[in-house]
Protein backbone atom coordinates (compact mmCIF):
# COMPACT_ATOMS: atom_id res chain seq x y z
CA UNK A 1 0.00 0.00 0.00
CA UNK A 2 2.04 2.69 -1.30
CA UNK A 3 0.69 6.53 -0.13
CA UNK A 4 -2.74 4.67 -1.42
CA UNK A 5 -4.72 7.04 -3.76
CA UNK A 6 -8.00 6.80 -1.82
CA UNK A 7 -8.94 8.63 1.75
CA UNK A 8 -9.64 5.66 3.49
CA UNK A 9 -5.98 4.50 2.79
CA UNK A 10 -4.09 7.60 3.65
CA UNK A 11 -5.32 6.99 7.70
CA UNK A 12 -2.79 5.55 9.52
CA UNK A 13 -3.32 2.00 10.13
CA UNK A 14 -3.63 1.69 14.02
CA UNK A 15 -7.18 3.95 13.22
CA UNK A 16 -7.54 1.62 10.29
CA UNK A 17 -7.80 -1.72 12.22
CA UNK A 18 -9.61 0.31 15.57
CA UNK A 19 -11.92 0.76 12.79
CA UNK A 20 -12.12 -2.58 11.66
CA UNK A 21 -12.70 -3.77 15.32
CA UNK A 22 -9.05 -5.27 15.50
CA UNK A 23 -7.15 -5.12 18.36
CA UNK A 24 -3.74 -6.08 16.98
CA UNK A 25 -1.25 -3.69 16.20
CA UNK A 26 1.81 -4.38 13.82
CA UNK A 27 3.71 -7.34 13.74
CA UNK A 28 6.86 -8.87 12.67
CA UNK A 29 7.30 -11.17 9.33
CA UNK A 30 6.24 -14.59 9.52
CA UNK A 31 7.77 -15.26 6.57
CA UNK A 32 11.12 -17.16 6.33
CA UNK A 33 14.08 -14.46 6.04
CA UNK A 34 16.74 -16.49 5.18
CA UNK A 35 17.97 -15.96 1.48
CA UNK A 36 19.80 -18.59 -0.86
CA UNK A 37 23.38 -17.96 -1.60
CA UNK A 38 22.30 -17.31 -5.52
CA UNK A 39 20.04 -13.93 -3.87
CA UNK A 40 21.61 -10.82 -2.34
CA UNK A 41 19.97 -8.06 -0.17
CA UNK A 42 20.14 -4.69 -0.14
CA UNK A 43 20.93 -3.28 3.61
CA UNK A 44 20.62 0.59 4.82
CA UNK A 45 21.41 2.31 8.15
CA UNK A 46 20.08 1.43 11.50
CA UNK A 47 18.38 4.23 13.89
CA UNK A 48 16.17 2.74 16.29
CA UNK A 49 13.53 4.17 18.20
CA UNK A 50 11.11 2.58 20.01
CA UNK A 51 6.97 4.07 19.52
CA UNK A 52 5.23 2.38 22.42
CA UNK A 53 3.48 0.13 19.65
CA UNK A 54 2.68 -3.11 20.59
CA UNK A 55 3.16 -5.71 17.94
CA UNK A 56 0.15 -7.87 16.57
CA UNK A 57 0.53 -11.76 16.47
CA UNK A 58 3.17 -13.40 13.70
CA UNK A 59 1.80 -13.66 10.35
CA UNK A 60 1.15 -17.27 8.94
CA UNK A 61 2.64 -18.67 6.42
CA UNK A 62 6.41 -19.29 4.70
CA UNK A 63 7.51 -19.37 1.48
CA UNK A 64 7.44 -22.83 0.23
CA UNK A 65 10.35 -25.50 1.05
CA UNK A 66 9.02 -27.61 -1.40
CA UNK A 67 11.28 -28.29 -5.24
CA UNK A 68 10.62 -25.05 -7.22
CA UNK A 69 8.42 -25.85 -10.42
CA UNK A 70 10.82 -26.13 -13.52
CA UNK A 71 10.94 -23.02 -15.78
CA UNK A 72 9.40 -23.40 -19.32
CA UNK A 73 12.10 -21.46 -20.30
CA UNK A 74 14.98 -23.53 -18.43
CA UNK A 75 17.87 -20.79 -17.17
CA UNK A 76 16.30 -18.00 -19.72
CA UNK A 77 17.23 -15.06 -17.94
CA UNK A 78 20.74 -16.00 -17.07
CA UNK A 79 22.86 -12.50 -17.58
CA UNK A 80 19.24 -10.35 -16.31
CA UNK A 81 19.02 -8.48 -13.31
CA UNK A 82 15.62 -8.36 -11.13
CA UNK A 83 15.09 -5.99 -7.82
CA UNK A 84 12.22 -7.17 -5.72
CA UNK A 85 11.47 -4.91 -3.19
CA UNK A 86 9.20 -5.97 -0.24
CA UNK A 87 6.88 -3.38 0.29
CA UNK A 88 7.04 -1.56 3.76
CA UNK A 89 9.09 -3.12 6.54
CA UNK A 90 7.14 -5.35 9.57
CA UNK A 91 9.65 -2.80 12.48
CA UNK A 92 8.20 0.35 10.63
CA UNK A 93 5.22 0.75 13.46
CA UNK A 94 8.18 1.02 16.09
CA UNK A 95 10.01 3.67 14.48
CA UNK A 96 7.19 6.26 13.37
CA UNK A 97 9.49 9.25 14.20
CA UNK A 98 11.61 7.67 11.11
CA UNK A 99 9.26 6.41 8.86
CA UNK A 100 7.49 9.90 9.12
CA UNK A 101 10.63 11.64 8.13
CA UNK A 102 10.26 13.51 5.19
CA UNK A 103 12.33 12.94 2.30
CA UNK A 104 12.83 14.12 -1.11
CA UNK A 105 11.12 12.58 -4.74
CA UNK A 106 12.66 15.59 -6.96
CA UNK A 107 8.63 16.57 -7.77
CA UNK A 108 8.21 16.98 -3.84
CA UNK A 109 8.61 15.80 -0.21
CA UNK A 110 7.31 12.77 1.02
CA UNK A 111 7.20 10.41 4.12
CA UNK A 112 10.24 8.01 4.03
CA UNK A 113 7.62 4.77 4.28
CA UNK A 114 4.33 4.04 6.01
CA UNK A 115 3.26 1.20 7.77
CA UNK A 116 1.09 -0.34 4.90
CA UNK A 117 -2.26 -1.95 5.85
CA UNK A 118 -3.34 -5.37 7.34
CA UNK A 119 -6.34 -7.83 7.38
CA UNK A 120 -9.22 -7.56 9.54
CA UNK A 121 -7.66 -10.36 11.50
CA UNK A 122 -4.31 -8.75 11.56
CA UNK A 123 -2.20 -10.19 8.85
CA UNK A 124 0.53 -7.25 7.65
CA UNK A 125 1.01 -6.14 4.19
CA UNK A 126 4.51 -6.56 5.12
CA UNK A 127 4.24 -9.73 6.25
CA UNK A 128 2.40 -10.26 3.12
CA UNK A 129 4.96 -8.56 0.41
CA UNK A 130 8.20 -10.57 2.37
CA UNK A 131 6.37 -13.91 2.54
CA UNK A 132 5.23 -12.98 -2.02
CA UNK A 133 8.71 -11.76 -2.43
CA UNK A 134 10.65 -14.49 -1.20
CA UNK A 135 8.85 -16.57 -3.61
CA UNK A 136 8.92 -14.76 -6.45
CA UNK A 137 12.85 -14.23 -5.86
CA UNK A 138 13.15 -18.38 -5.96
CA UNK A 139 11.54 -18.25 -9.02
CA UNK A 140 13.31 -15.59 -11.20
CA UNK A 141 16.62 -17.75 -9.22
CA UNK A 142 15.47 -20.73 -11.14
CA UNK A 143 15.14 -19.23 -14.27
CA UNK A 144 18.89 -17.80 -13.93
CA UNK A 145 18.09 -14.36 -12.80
CA UNK A 146 20.97 -12.38 -10.71
CA UNK A 147 17.86 -11.13 -7.93
CA UNK A 148 18.43 -8.14 -5.37
CA UNK A 149 15.69 -7.55 -2.54
CA UNK A 150 15.67 -4.10 -0.99
CA UNK A 151 15.36 -5.66 2.20
CA UNK A 152 14.61 -9.20 3.83
CA UNK A 153 13.46 -8.24 7.27
CA UNK A 154 17.17 -7.57 8.37
CA UNK A 155 16.87 -4.00 9.40
CA UNK A 156 14.64 -2.24 11.97
CA UNK A 157 12.81 -0.25 9.87
CA UNK A 158 12.49 1.19 6.15
CA UNK A 159 14.36 1.39 3.67
CA UNK A 160 13.16 5.19 2.91
CA UNK A 161 11.30 5.18 -0.51
CA UNK A 162 14.32 7.46 -1.86
CA UNK A 163 16.66 4.42 -0.90
CA UNK A 164 14.54 2.05 -2.58
CA UNK A 165 14.89 3.43 -5.77
CA UNK A 166 18.52 4.12 -5.40
CA UNK A 167 19.09 0.14 -5.07
CA UNK A 168 17.21 -0.71 -8.16
CA UNK A 169 19.61 2.19 -10.05
CA UNK A 170 22.52 0.91 -8.60
CA UNK A 171 21.62 -2.25 -9.60
CA UNK A 172 21.25 -1.35 -12.55
CA UNK A 173 18.23 -3.51 -12.90
CA UNK A 174 16.73 -4.86 -15.92
CA UNK A 175 13.30 -4.81 -14.12
CA UNK A 176 12.43 -3.27 -10.63
CA UNK A 177 9.11 -5.01 -9.16
CA UNK A 178 7.93 -3.72 -5.74
CA UNK A 179 5.41 -5.53 -3.91
CA UNK A 180 2.01 -4.57 -2.41
CA UNK A 181 -1.28 -5.57 -1.13
CA UNK A 182 -3.78 -2.62 -1.04
CA UNK A 183 -6.19 -1.14 1.96
CA UNK A 184 -9.22 -0.09 0.18
CA UNK A 185 -12.60 -0.05 0.89
CA UNK A 186 -14.90 -3.37 1.50
CA UNK A 187 -16.16 -4.11 -1.97
CA UNK A 188 -13.25 -3.09 -3.72
CA UNK A 189 -11.48 -5.82 -5.27
CA UNK A 190 -8.62 -7.18 -7.14
CA UNK A 191 -4.86 -6.26 -8.49
CA UNK A 192 -3.86 -3.47 -10.01
CA UNK A 193 -0.39 -2.83 -11.33
CA UNK A 194 0.91 0.97 -10.69
CA UNK A 195 2.80 2.93 -13.34
CA UNK A 196 5.25 5.59 -13.40
CA UNK A 197 3.89 9.24 -14.64
CA UNK A 198 6.41 11.38 -17.06
CA UNK A 199 7.63 13.67 -14.04
CA UNK A 200 10.68 15.87 -14.20
CA UNK A 201 11.54 18.01 -11.22
CA UNK A 202 14.95 18.07 -9.29
CA UNK A 203 16.33 14.30 -9.14
CA UNK A 204 12.96 13.17 -10.45
CA UNK A 205 12.99 12.61 -14.52
CA UNK A 206 11.25 9.44 -15.76
CA UNK A 207 11.30 10.24 -19.33
CA UNK A 208 13.01 7.13 -20.21
CA UNK A 209 11.66 4.58 -18.15
CA UNK A 210 7.79 5.39 -18.88
CA UNK A 211 7.48 3.14 -22.10
CA UNK A 212 9.23 0.08 -20.59
CA UNK A 213 7.70 0.68 -17.37
CA UNK A 214 4.72 0.01 -19.30
CA UNK A 215 5.58 -2.90 -20.96
CA UNK A 216 6.75 -5.05 -18.01
CA UNK A 217 3.56 -3.15 -16.28
CA UNK A 218 1.16 -5.13 -18.81
CA UNK A 219 3.23 -8.27 -19.17
CA UNK A 220 2.96 -8.66 -15.14
CA UNK A 221 -0.88 -7.71 -15.39
CA UNK A 222 -1.05 -10.24 -18.29
CA UNK A 223 0.48 -12.82 -16.34
CA UNK A 224 -0.64 -12.19 -13.11
CA UNK A 225 -4.58 -12.62 -14.05
CA UNK A 226 -3.74 -16.47 -15.74
CA UNK A 227 -1.48 -17.60 -12.99
CA UNK A 228 -4.20 -16.32 -10.01
CA UNK A 229 -7.47 -16.22 -11.56
CA UNK A 230 -8.09 -13.12 -10.56
CA UNK A 231 -9.44 -9.99 -12.31
CA UNK A 232 -7.97 -6.36 -12.50
CA UNK A 233 -9.42 -4.27 -9.72
CA UNK A 234 -12.82 -2.83 -9.81
CA UNK A 235 -12.05 0.36 -8.47
CA UNK A 236 -9.72 1.99 -10.63
CA UNK A 237 -8.00 1.87 -14.03
CA UNK A 238 -11.23 0.91 -15.99
CA UNK A 239 -11.00 -2.67 -15.72
CA UNK A 240 -7.15 -2.51 -17.30
CA UNK A 241 -5.20 -3.43 -13.77
CA UNK A 242 -3.35 -0.45 -14.88
CA UNK A 243 -2.81 2.63 -13.01
CA UNK A 244 -0.59 5.56 -13.42
CA UNK A 245 0.76 7.45 -10.39
CA UNK A 246 3.05 10.62 -10.32
CA UNK A 247 3.65 11.00 -6.42
CA UNK A 248 5.60 7.62 -5.48
CA UNK A 249 8.98 8.49 -4.65
CA UNK A 250 9.91 4.95 -5.82
CA UNK A 251 8.89 5.34 -9.16
CA UNK A 252 10.11 9.44 -9.64
CA UNK A 253 13.27 8.67 -8.85
CA UNK A 254 14.19 5.60 -10.40
CA UNK A 255 15.99 5.52 -13.61
CA UNK A 256 15.37 1.57 -14.72
CA UNK A 257 12.06 0.12 -15.64
CA UNK A 258 9.75 -0.04 -12.43
CA UNK A 259 6.04 -1.13 -11.59
CA UNK A 260 4.25 -1.47 -8.28
CA UNK A 261 1.85 -4.32 -7.98
CA UNK A 262 -1.08 -4.58 -5.53
CA UNK A 263 -1.76 -7.88 -5.20
CA UNK A 264 -5.14 -7.49 -3.89
CA UNK A 265 -7.38 -5.56 -1.05
CA UNK A 266 -6.43 -6.26 2.15
CA UNK A 267 -8.84 -5.20 3.78
CA UNK A 268 -12.00 -6.84 1.71
CA UNK A 269 -12.76 -9.55 3.10
CA UNK A 270 -13.05 -12.04 -0.12
CA UNK A 271 -9.34 -10.62 -1.27
CA UNK A 272 -8.26 -11.32 2.12
CA UNK A 273 -8.75 -14.70 2.07
CA UNK A 274 -6.90 -15.13 -0.96
CA UNK A 275 -3.48 -12.88 0.12
CA UNK A 276 -3.57 -15.33 3.61
CA UNK A 277 -3.67 -18.22 1.50
CA UNK A 278 0.31 -19.75 0.99
CA UNK A 279 -1.05 -21.32 -2.03
CA UNK A 280 -2.56 -18.02 -3.58
CA UNK A 281 0.55 -16.45 -2.98
CA UNK A 282 2.53 -18.93 -4.78
CA UNK A 283 0.36 -18.11 -7.72
CA UNK A 284 1.10 -14.77 -7.30
CA UNK A 285 4.59 -14.82 -7.11
CA UNK A 286 4.22 -17.21 -10.63
CA UNK A 287 2.45 -15.00 -12.07
CA UNK A 288 4.58 -11.81 -11.58
CA UNK A 289 7.21 -13.99 -12.43
CA UNK A 290 6.26 -14.69 -16.05
CA UNK A 291 5.03 -11.12 -16.51
CA UNK A 292 8.77 -10.25 -16.01
CA UNK A 293 10.53 -13.31 -17.96
CA UNK A 294 8.00 -12.15 -20.84
CA UNK A 295 8.91 -8.70 -20.29
CA UNK A 296 12.58 -9.61 -20.19
CA UNK A 297 12.28 -11.55 -23.71
CA UNK A 298 13.25 -15.14 -21.70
Amino acid sequence: MPYDHREITRRPLALVLAAAGCCAALAGCGASQASPPSGKSAQGPEAPRESGATPPPAATGRPSASPLPASPTGRSLAGRTVVIDPGHNAGNFRHSAEINRKVDIGTTRKECDTTGTATNAGYTEASFTLDVSHRLRDLLVARGAEVVLTHDADRPWGPCIDERARIGNAARADAVVSVHADGSAVGDRGFHVILPARVSGGSADTARIVGPSRELGERIADGFARATATAPANYLGAGTGLDVRDDLGGLNLSTVPKVFVECGNMRDPKDAELLTSATWRQKAAQGMADGIATYLKG
